[in-house]
């Protein structure tokens, strides 16, 4: 576990009490800071990860090299016990313009069932802390699954989603097929990646895919914002809830209510539940631990 906070090279790095630790965590701060990705905290306690997609003169088009920085920010955060939530987003104009076909173009069934294609493109939806997308500009193809993949999408007010992969000869591949019809409902999905159209910001907050619309340049304050307010929660609580509305899109509604139950009960087992309700009866602030 991470012993303290440094800064390195104008972003927030961090170290351990072990030396040979703080290197690899110096050498991964760099990469992220030099390469496709940019990784920082922010907030007024610096709890808040921020990921930057750094790809900027390909429209931030999902390489594998860009996709790999990004698992590892993904789990570099999500193992920090001092980092509460998550934001990925891009530039200001755009937050990506999907996979980069280029990588694509040669592959074939054999080797693209075979091997590791798009194996890093799953650690998004796999991490336990909450995720925000902020996005601005278009969202094409793998950049909207990567925003779907999210927990909590804010929105730009010119923000575009969009899997046009119909019009390339192929269809969504890294769950944009499940994931829109849970976010949009079957006849929008359906329309979208049957015609290759776009959604609208508006349209998709009408939708239900996201959460929030603002101006282009208050975006990431917002989602900031968003993540310092959920940072306030009790960061084992955060889990529990998060895996519990997953279940929603996961399971049957009979398994969902099982797996509710399961977590709700087992939240009694914990000191923070316990300092929750005491706090609550004695009208100040928890003060909580994770346990």
């Amino acid at each position: 576990m991470f012993a303290r906070s440094a800064r390195l090279l104008g972003r927030t790095a961090v170290t351990t009490s072990s030396s040979k630790d703080a290197r690899s965590l110096i050498d991964w701060t760099r990469k992220m800071t030099s390469s496709l990705v940019i990784a920082e905290k922010v907030g007024g306690k610096q709890n808040i990860g921020l990921i930057k997609l750094n790809r900027l003169d390909k429209l931030n088009v999902l390489n594998v090299q860009l996709i790999k920085e990004l698992a590892v920010a993904l789990d570099e955060y999500d193992k920090d016990p001092a980092v509460r939530a998550i934001i990925v987003t891009g530039s200001d104009k755009f937050f990506s313009g999907g996979a980069d076909i280029k990588e694509m173009l040669m592959l074939d069934y054999a080797n693209a069932f075979k091997g590791p294609f798009l194996e890093h493109w799953t650690k998004l939806a796999e991490v336990r802390k909450p995720v925000i997308a902020a996005v601005n500009g278009l969202a094409r193809g793998g950049g909207c699954e990567l925003a779907l993949m999210c927990d909590v999408i804010y929105a730009g007010d010119k923000a575009t989603f969009g899997l046009p992969e119909i019009t390339i000869g192929t269809i969504p591949g890294a769950g944009g097929t499940q994931r829109l019809p849970r976010a949009v409902g079957k006849s929008l999905a359906m329309e979208t990646i049957l015609s290759g159209s776009l959604i609208s910001a508006e349209e998709a907050k009408t939708a239900g895919m996201v959460s929030k619309v603002f101006p282009a340049d208050q975006l990431i304050t917002k989602a900031i914002e968003l993540g310092e307010k959920i940072a306030e929660q009790s960061p084992l609580t955060t889990m529990m809830a998060k895996e519990a509305v997953n279940s929603a899109f996961e399971t049957t509604l009979a398994e969902g209510l099982k797996t509710e139950k399961r977590l709700f009960h087992a939240t009694f087992a914990t000191n923070d539940r316990k300092e929750g309700m005491t706090a609550y009866a004695e009208k100040r602030a928890p003060k909580w631990t994770g346990n």
